[in-house]
């Protein structure tokens, strides 16, 4: 198992967020948590990240317990996050905001290989690789903070909430390049408040109410349950 959560823990002050939560992420996989605002989705992508402590479980990836390792561990082991909200380097170019997704890297010709790759995810961005952060369209500035997160070389990429905000035919969009981003061999968890993308794009689904695990199970099964349908699929 490439990520293994285990009974997983997270208190702010004294008000649980998370409550044992426990799930897999398969090597090669698309995992998908949903939930309503308030459930502790991104609180656990803090935590799998190292920006969150557990107050008690543990989380383990490849083999190797990594719940109170430094953030920038957790990324040079392999693990990126793309938070809510995009937050790239405004005042940096698209390049430099790039770079900066590699650097704990030492093969500058690996890096330079994996930016020919992200500009080939993104042509976008390689139109813009001179302009401001700033200047960027909502929907461009996604697949910045996307491009950055894979100029780490993850091993597992945690996405969360990276449609928000965006028009319909850029959702589309960003399904298309997660599609791309897993079937390049990166697997994927993705948070999202679109249910029905989310389902549609993974294998295996979590859903999350009040911090716990109230539902898993194989995505297209989930779609069917009745209680996600009336919850979070508008039926």
């Amino acid at each position: 198992m490439l990520l293994e959560v285990r009974d997983a823990t997270v208190h702010y002050h004294k008000v649980a967020a998370l409550r044992n939560v426990s799930m897999d992420v398969p090597d090669g996989s698309v995992v998908t948590i949903i939930g309503a605002n308030g459930a502790g989705k991104s609180t656990l992508l803090r935590a799998i990240s190292g920006l969150e402590s557990l107050s008690q479980g543990e989380i383990r990836f490849d083999g190797r317990r990594i719940d109170g390792t430094p953030p920038e561990r957790v990324v040079a082991l392999g693990v990126a996050q793309v938070p809510e909200g995009r937050r790239v380097f405004p005042d940096l170019t698209v390049l430099e905001n790039l770079r900066t997704g590699a650097y704990l890297r030492r093969d500058r010709e690996a890096v330079e290989k994996d930016l020919d790759g992200v500009f080939e995810h993104f042509p976008r961005l390689k139109e813009r690789r001179r302009q401001w952060a700033k200047t960027l369209s909502g929907g461009e500035q996604q697949m910045l903070a996307i491009g950055r997160a894979l100029m780490s070389n993850p091993r597992v990429l945690l996405l969360d909430e990276p449609t928000i905000g965006l028009s319909p035919v850029l959702v589309q969009e960003m399904a298309r390049i997660i599609r791309e981003i897993h079937e390049r061999g990166v697997p994927v968890v993705l948070v999202e408040q679109n249910a029905e993308l989310a389902l549609t794009l993974a294998d295996y689904a979590y859903v999350l109410e009040i911090g716990s695990v109230a539902l898993h199970g194989p995505a297209a099964d989930l779609h069917e349950n009745e209680h996600v349908r009336r919850a979070y699929l508008g039926a």
